[in-house]
This record gives C-alpha cells, structure tokens and sequence, in this order.
C-alpha cells in the first residue's frame, strides 16, 4: 500500500518533519529466519525457552535496593546482547541475569517502574500469562487487590513465583510497608485464595548474621539441580518463615537457621511449596541475590558470591525448577560447533539501502526514502504502518544460520511515532517473531505497542542460537488501528554469527 501524502491528520502515514513524536515500540512478528543444517551436520531441536519476568514496579530501587538485572528496561539484551560477566549488565541482580542469559535457555524480561502486575490483559506485552516465571526481589510497595488476583490466578494457573523478602523494618521508600508485610499481605488479602494458600508467612524478624544450612536430600531437584549443590545460605539482616503443612501439605523448608531444627516448621531461611499447578519459592534475604555491583551511589553487597554459602547454586536452581514446570535436567547447553564457525552478518541489505525487493519480502511502500520518516543512518528505511487506518504491514527475511556457529544474534532499530494519546491501551502493535518452513511461529520474541512510544530509535537484540541448524523465516508484522496513526520505523537490521 503506497503512503499518503503527508498532512496534520490520522488519516495519513506521513508526517511533517519535526513533528516525529514517542516511539512506540509494538508487536513486531518476526517471520522465520531459514536455517539450513551443514553438510554433514544433523538438525538441531529448537530449545524451549523459559520465560522469567523480573518485577521492578514495587520500588525494588528505593534506597540502597538495586534488585534489578540491568538498567535496560524491559529488554535487558538492549544493554548488551550477549552478556559475558555481570558488569556487562548494570544492575545488583545483574550475575542472576546474566548467568541465566548466558545458557541460552532463557528469554527475560524486566516489569518496570509505574508498570502493573496483571493477568490476561493482551495488550500488556508483560502480561504474566506470557511468562513461565515471576520474580518479586524484594518489593516495597503493597500489591494492588487487581494485581494479586493477577499474581495468584498466575501460580495456580501453572506459573512459578519466586518472592525474596528482607527483615522485619526493611521499609526502603518509607510508605509504611515492609517486604515481610508486603509478601503477607499476598498470601492473606487477596480473592483467589486467602486461607494460607502456600502453607507459611514470612516471620516478623531481623536476623543479624550467619549461615542457614540446607536439610539432608539428596533428591530435592533445588538442592541438588542443575547448577550445583546446595549447602548454605547467607544471613545479613534477614527473616525466615513459619510452616503451616495442616494448611498445605506441600510446603518445604529446605534451609534453616542454626537454632531451628532442620525439616521443622520454624526457622526456615528458604522454603517452596505449590498451588494449584503452580510452585511457590521463598528466601528470607534479599542480601543473597545481591551480586555487590549496581548502579552509584547504593551501598551493596556480594552475598551472591559469599564463600561461605552457596547462595548463586540456589538461585539459580530455584529459578530452574520454579521455571521448568517440574524438570530437574541439566539445562541444554549452547551446540558444539562441530566445525569452526565464520563470524559473519547474514542478513541481505540489512539497512535498506538497495531499496525494496533486495533480501526482503515486504508490503508495497514499506521499504524507501520518505522524508517524513527520516532514516537512522544512509537513505532509506523500512516503514511499517502509519495511515491512521485499519492495516497491516509486513517485513521479512529468510536465512540460513549455519549449525556450527554457537551464537546468532538478531538486531534492529525500532523508531515509534504515534498519534495516540492513551496511556493504557495498545491500539497498534507491531510483532517479531521465528517461524519455520510451513509458517508456525515458533517464538515471539517481542511485542511492541503504541504505550512504548519514545523519541528515536532505539536498538532491540535478541538470540536465535537455539535454531542453529534448521530452516527458519524472520518476519516483522505492524498491525494498526482502525484511526489516529502509529508509524513502526526499522533501519540497521542485522543477523549476526560466530
């Protein structure tokens, strides 16, 4: 579909120079990026990623909180794609993220601030039906009734809820709510279950120090999983939580203090359970997920590595079992080139500047030169919808990612201007997303929306290691409205191997 000329109206793609507003950054579907298997080599499966949503909308920054991955909000592979050590994302949990990041297996995603927790809302691409995983590191503001029906209607739903409490007074923005009382307040006020759903709360306490030590099972998958053993944990000023199995038969303490009697009903440092087909975990500080890096200014401390504890082996575990809906294998590492692999960009044209029908499949008018639209870099972009009328656009690419290259990272820069005012719903989306041969997706790896607008562009990574060796399509697709304009502006594409 060609432009319209441009005029101050929602009936027109174009807009005049200067006028270019908030990127938006919506649904973007990215068709399937063909990987065809070396000769010689065998195809290898896709690799089911779990999906981990990291809460910062509860002041988990106040103070000298940083329970954060990375700065880089929602998508911490903005910061870097493919994060070698903890500092190369900016965050206190940053090692947590990073350690994740780095096996391949798991996609991650950050809620951020004025942000809310829900449940089935479609047009909130952090929705948590789109998570397998949801993490709140310490949160200082009290859950709204809406978003603890969200949380629990999650976990009974089959989600994993990892909550990470601090001490008793541990009220970081000073609005008269503690994490203990916060992580209660869930458990005990909310309309899904309210009658000691997970079978403990979170204990009133502040414990100086010491070394909660792990009870004697040698089958328990978060003890002994995938990342290590577990003998340890860390205590800087902390809690522990009270077991109620007469309430739910399922709960587990699974490290106590050194005055509790392991396996007991008291004095649990750390402690999981299930709900309905979901599973609960529960750590009584949030010093042992602190990693002592972060952004200046907080004083920090590295409780993640304390040689005294084992406190990584248990997050990490943890996160894998909360997760994997039950798994307790080794998480698939990366493919071992079975030859050596030359670094390479393979994407055709990938900044547009050969003009349409070069590399890429696209809607008429997609991919050129207008001015009303500037481009990131040379003369030419690709311009998705815009016209303030009910359309769709679509862009795409098929390649072949060679199976003895152990990483391939797709990059793009997404400009969004809108036209709409709302601040809560997502009218015009834009999707990217993996699909194969016969057009299944088989991963969405981001939606954007009209409530991401911003100005400029702004650059998105995403790994497509785990299809290595197999024949995919990579295809991005806007979706717009029925009126008031959102244009979904690409340049600087890349695929990138070695």
């Amino acid at each position: 579909m060609p432009h319209l000329p441009a005029i101050p109206s929602r009936t027109t793609r174009s807009r005049p120079l200067g006028a270019i507003t908030a990127l938006v950054v919506a649904a973007l579907t990215f068709a399937a990026v063909t990987l065809v298997a070396v000769a010689n080599s065998h195809p290898a499966a896709a690799v089911t990623k779990h999906r981990v949503l990291f809460d910062d909308s509860k002041a988990e920054t106040a103070g000298n909180a940083d329970w954060i991955i990375s700065t880089s909000i929602p998508d911490p592979t903005a910061q870097k794609a493919s994060p070698t050590v903890e500092t190369d994302w900016t965050g206190a949990i940053s090692a947590w993220g990073v350690a994740l990041q780095k096996t391949g297996n798991y996609t991650l995603d950050t809620l951020g601030p004025g942000k809310t927790i829900t449940y089935g809302d479609s047009s909130n691409p952090q929705d948590l039906s789109n998570f397998d995983e949801f993490v709140l590191p310490e949160p200082n503001v009290l859950l709204s009734t809406a978003e603890k029906t969200a949380v629990m209607t999650f976990v009974k739903n089959g989600g994993g809820l990892f909550l990470i409490s601090d001490h008793t007074g541990s009220d970081r923005n000073n609005d008269g709510a503690d994490s203990p009382k916060i992580i209660n307040d869930l458990m005990t006020n909310n309309t899904v279950d309210s009658t000691d759903p997970f079978g403990f709360s979170v204990d009133l306490l502040n414990i100086a120090s010491g070394y909660p030590t792990a009870i004697a099972d040698s089958t328990d998958p978060v003890l002994h999983g995938p990342y290590g053993t577990v003998t340890a944990g860390a205590l800087y000023n902390g809690t522990t939580a009270t077991l109620h199995p007469a309430d739910n038969a399922g709960v587990k303490g699974l490290l106590y203090v050194t005055t509790a009697t392991p396996g007991g009903t008291t004095g649990a440092f750390f402690a999981t359970s299930t709900f309905g087909k979901g599973r609960v975990a529960f750590w009584g500080d949030s010093s042992d997920i602190d990693d002592g890096t972060g952004q200046s200014g907080n004083t920090l401390y590295n409780g993640w590595n304390d040689a005294k504890a084992t406190d990584a082996q248990l997050g990490l575990n943890a996160t894998e079992w909360l997760a994997g809906a039950g798994s307790t294998t080794t998480p698939t590492p990366t493919p071992t080139p079975t030859s050596s692999c030359t670094p390479a960009q393979l994407l055709t044209n990938p900044g547009f500047e050969s003009g349409a029908g070069a590399g890429w499949t696209a809607t008429s008018g997609v991919i050129g030169t207008s001015s009303g639209e500037p481009p990131r870099t040379g003369a030419y972009d690709a311009w998705l919808n815009g016209y303030g009328t009910a359309n769709t656009d679509t862009l795409s690419q098929t390649v072949t990612v060679p199976a003895t290259c152990s990483t391939a990272s797709l990059s793009f820069w997404l400009h969004i201007d809108t036209a709409e005012t709302s601040t809560s719903t997502a009218y015009d989306t834009l999707k990217v997303q993996v699909l194969n041969g016969s057009g299944t997706v088989l991963s969405t790896l981001a939606t954007f929306s009209n409530l991401n607008a911003a100005t400029g562009y702004q650059q998105h990574s995403y790994s497509l290691a785990a299809y290595a060796g197999q024949t995919v399509t990579v295809k991005f697709t806007g979706t717009e409205g029925s009126q008031l304009q959102t244009s979904f502006v690409l340049d600087d594409t890349a695929l990138s191997v070695s």
